[in-house]
């Protein structure tokens, strides 16, 4: 795991808590990697990221739980790239999710949701076990 008192590690957790977007990279069938943009936060050391139901990105999950997770600062300089294994949770509400919903509440309210909207359109949730870091 990441070790927050480490230069590296403090880099890593100050891009983590302000970055609104990380993209999620799964592969598919074929082998091709297909990376997409989504929210996340972390939560008891995995990340957690609310998708639509049925995308290609859960699908790819479901047959191949490895996946990488890559986060840049706006100017490109710092850089975190992390390995993990993630599974799809099914019935567990964005709504439920304090950290989530403080993180997301604007952005949610900007998209024309409420927050049972956003739930209901976004009721997949993914945990991303981080096994490996590379912290640039």
């Amino acid at each position: 795991m990441l070790d927050p008192s480490t230069p590296a590690g403090s880099k890593a957790a100050a891009l983590l808590q302000d970055a609104v977007v990380i993209w999620l990279t799964t592969v598919d069938a074929k082998g091709q990697p297909k990376a997409s943009p989504v929210w996340f936060v972390v939560e008891d050391g995995e990340f957690l990221i609310y998708s639509l139901a049925n995308t290609s990105r859960v699908r790819n999950i479901h047959a191949n739980p490895r996946v990488s997770l890559n986060l840049d600062s706006r100017e490109g300089g710092d850089v975190v790239v992390l390995e993990g294994v993630a599974r799809v949770v099914e019935g567990v509400s964005s709504e439920d999710h304090a950290a989530y919903q403080e993180k997301y509440r604007s952005h949610i309210v900007a998209m024309g949701y409420t927050a049972a909207q956003f739930a209901a359109g976004y009721p997949t949730s993914i945990r991303v076990a981080p096994t490996r870091w590379r912290v640039h």
